[in-house]
Order: structure tokens, then C-alpha cells, then sequence
């Protein structure tokens, strides 16, 4: 008599090679993909901040190569913000703190700078803030994850 339904072997799509179930492998992983989610969008958004304020990797946008005159509102204090935060945010340092601080300053610079040039971020040039806002935003709540300068002093 062949197996009911309810007796049947479990679908092998949801195990992976070693033989655990898939999600108890991504569940496991978890912590360690934000860790690397977090240095990746910190090192990310300190590049902004180095390239406006330094003239590196590009320059700051809009200046051919250049940088953004020291103390003038919003433009370099939201590049001072970029490379701190970024820096902070990558290495696990004070992460929720710098996190809400930068994630705050691209909202800023979204509904400042880019919203009133068109509703849609895919229109006005504001994905980037936008996407930094949100990626922020997830680690004010989410923490820096186990790879984190913050966790050596944790420990002790």
C-alpha cells in the first residue's frame, strides 16, 4: 500500500546537503550575515563621507573631483556625519547610536534635497539616501551582530 500524504518522506528541498533543514542552516548564519551587512553598509557610507570631505574616490558629487567647502550647512556636516558614522557603524562601535544619528541625516537629505524634485527616489536622484535611511535604520534595532569591536569589551 503506498504512503498517505501525511507519511510521505519530507520534501528534499527543504534540507540542504549536510541534511539539516535549510532555514536551520540560514537561521544559524544569521548573525554573522549582519555583521557582514553592517561593515559593508558602514564602509559604504563612509566612502561618501571621505569622498566629499578628502576629495578621494571621486571627489564629492558635483565637483569634478573635488570637496566640499569646510562648514557649509548641509553638505559638509552631512559628509562629517557619512565618514564618522560610517566608521563607527563598520566597526561595531557605538553602532545603534551612530546608526539612528546617520540613518536620521539621510532622511533629512532625502525629504530636504530629493523629495521635492519628484515623489518617486527612482525619479529624484534619492535612492541611495533613501536605501542608506532604511539599511540604518534595521541596525538601530537589529545591533551590530557578533563581529563587533563593541563585543570585546562586552566580554570582559
Amino acid at each position: 500500500m503506498p504512503p498517505t500524504p501525511t507519511q510521505a518522506a519530507p520534501h528534499s528541498a527543504s534540507t540542504s546537503p549536510g541534511g539539516a533543514p535549510l532555514t536551520a542552516r540560514l537561521d544559524a548564519a544569521r548573525p554573522y550575515v549582519l555583521s557582514l551587512f553592517r561593515i559593508v553598509v558602514g564602509l559604504l557610507f563612509a566612502c561618501h563621507g571621505a569622498a566629499s570631505l578628502f576629495g578621494v574616490l571621486g571627489g564629492a558629487a558635483g565637483t569634478n573631483g573635488g570637496t566640499i567647502d569646510a562648514g557649509t550647512w548641509p553638505g559638509w556636516y552631512a559628509a562629517v556625519i557619512q565618514l564618522v558614522c560610517g566608521v563607527l557603524v563598520m566597526l561595531g562601535i557605538g553602532t545603534r547610536g551612530a546608526a539612528l544619528i546617520a540613518s536620521g541625516s539621510m532622511a533629512y537629505a532625502y525629504f530636504d534635497v530629493h523629495q521635492k524634485l519628484a515623489l518617486w527616489p527612482i525619479q529624484n536622484g534619492g535612492e541611495a539616501s533613501a536605501m542608506f535611511c532604511w539599511a540604518f535604520l534595521l541596525l538601530v534595532f537589529t545591533g551590530p551582530g557578533p563581529i563587533a569591536v563593541s563585543r570585546l569589551y562586552s566580554r570582559r
